[in-house]
This record gives C-alpha cells, structure tokens and sequence, in this order.
C-alpha cells in the first residue's frame, strides 16, 4: 500500500507527467512498431529506465514524480503494463515518486472494479487515460460509471490532449484517432463531474484556444505543460500562465520523451517571474495531490 513520505521543503519541483513505458521484465504495453515511431518522432534512443532508474534520476535531481503506464489492452491488442506493480514500485521509492494507475474503459465494468482495487488496496494517487491510444471519446455516456467512481474519489484524473508522438509518421497514424483528445470532450465531463479534477495533459494543440478556455471557465480543471519544450509553447499559452491560469499550470515533462534537464532549461527562456514558477514547479501540484 502506498504511503507518501516526500519531504516537500526538500524538493525543487514535482513532475507530474512521468510515464513507465516497460515493467521489470521488459515487457512494453505498446506494439513495438508505435515505440520505434515515438523514439523517432522524440529523437531518443536506448532502452526505457526501469521505475527503480527512473526514481534515483528524479532522486539526484531533487525532484517528485508522477508516474503511470496507459492501459490500451482492447484497443492496441497488447497487455498493458501492470499499474499495481508501479504502485509497488512507487512505494519501495515513496520519497520521490507518486503512483497514477491507469485502467482501460473500454472494459466496462471490469475497469470499474480495477479501479477500486488500485484505490483501496494500492494506494494510487490518481489516473491517467490516454482516448487517442484507448480508442474512447471521455464523454460519452457509456463511461459515466466509471468516472463517477473516480469522482467519488476526488482523485485527480489526467487525459492526453491534442496531436500524439505515438503514431506519428506512420501510415494513417496506426489508426489512432486525433480527435478523440479535442480537450472539449473534457469540457463535457468537467461539467458532468465537478468534484473530479482534471488535468489536460500538454499544451493542446492544435486546440489550445479550447484548453485555455476550459481551464478558466472549469473550476476542476487544470493544464499541464508536458510533451512540449517551452520553447514552442504558443504566447498565449505562456501568458495565461503568466497571468490569469497562474495557480493552474502545472510543470511536466513527459518523460522520457524529453528530460527534465533540457524542460527546466528551456523553460527559464520564457522570462515568468520566479514567484510564478514557484507555483508552476511545485505548489500547484502539491495542493492537487494533497501533499499540503
């Protein structure tokens, strides 16, 4: 059972977008041909950290994790990796890693209960969902039980928004739909589910206007800057942040898509004032995860 034991005041920053994209035994949750296109589209190379690896990098660092897999098991084909075992994981490494759980809502009731389970007897902390990779659009009604069980919960619940590097280049994207992470289908479940908290996940493009938009009008709602170098983030992005969406961003950084490092160093270009990044790097996601 997890138990959080992050001594805030010694940390510079929490990630909240880490992904475990293969279990101890190496085993993958994607096709092998969408994670040769991913390591292309993201220019890496080499074999994905281990959570062990991936908490002692987050360790010398002196930051927080979040870390999660995305259970597409009916819509890939593939087993995904086992979230109980990342909040195994996460527990063994409780000083700088948060364990999310993923579940597939494609399996109906199945999922309902697995995410039960994950709640009460492991402890996650929250969920992530991926609908482009999962092959479901998040409002559709078919999924109300399962999402009112997460908001009975009131933990916080994370969706891919926007284009995907999973996929990207191959033939008809590997039949990954796009449209399926319009961040407005979130709008919808925001409104249906005001006691969940929803983090879109990256800046949205190309529908950032919408994911500005939800954040301001939807008090559950929140943004989080993974996937993307700062660098190419649209002004108006960088200006909410700056501005009225301050206390609602949230620093992420996909990894290991991209590196903390080169997010951290990219990031100081933008020029926020540093009583803003403070809230950026760390408080905002502490008051999220309920570390405060």
């Amino acid at each position: 059972m997890y138990e959080s034991n992050i001594d805030l005041d010694a940390v510079t920053a929490i990630d909240t977008h880490v992904h475990i994209e293969a279990d101890d035994c190496g085993h993958a949750a994607l096709p092998q041909p969408l994670l040769d296109a991913a390591d292309a589209y993201f220019k890496r190379t080499g074999p994905s950290p281990t959570i062990d690896q991936i908490a002692e990098y987050y360790r010398e660092l002196s930051m927080v994790a979040v870390v999660f897999t995305v259970d597409s098991e009916t819509n890939m084909k593939t087993r995904p990796n086992s979230s109980e075992e990342i909040a195994r994981g996460a527990a063994r490494n409780n000083d700088v890693l948060i364990p999310f759980a993923s579940v597939d809502p494609l399996q109906g009731e199945k999922a309902v209960h697995k995410a039960r389970t994950l709640v009460e007897e492991f402890g996650v902390r929250g969920f992530k969902f991926h609908p482009s990779t999962q092959g479901f659009a998040p409002n559709d009604e078919q999924f109300l039980p399962l999402f009112t069980q997460l908001e009975a919960y009131g933990l916080p619940v994370v969706f891919h928004t926007g284009q995907t590097g999973i996929g990207a280049g191959m033939p008809g994207g590997f039949g990954i739909r796009l449209s399926l992470s319009n961040p407005m289908f979130l709008d919808d479940l925001a409104a249906r589910h005001p006691y969940m908290p929803i983090i879109m996940a990256h800046p949205s493009v190309p529908w950032q206007d919408e994911a500005i938009a939800i954040a301001t009008h939807k008090a559950n709602v929140w943004i989080d800057l993974s996937g993307w170098s700062p660098k190419y983030f649209e002004p108006k992005l960088v200006q909410a942040a700056r501005t009225y969406l301050q206390d609602k961003v949230l620093f992420a950084s996909d990894y290991p898509a991209i590196k903390p490092e080169r997010w951290m160093r990219d990031y100081a270009g933008l020029g926020l004032p540093d009583e803003i990044s403070q809230k950026i790097f760390k408080t905002n996601a502490a008051r999220l995860l309920k570390l405060v």
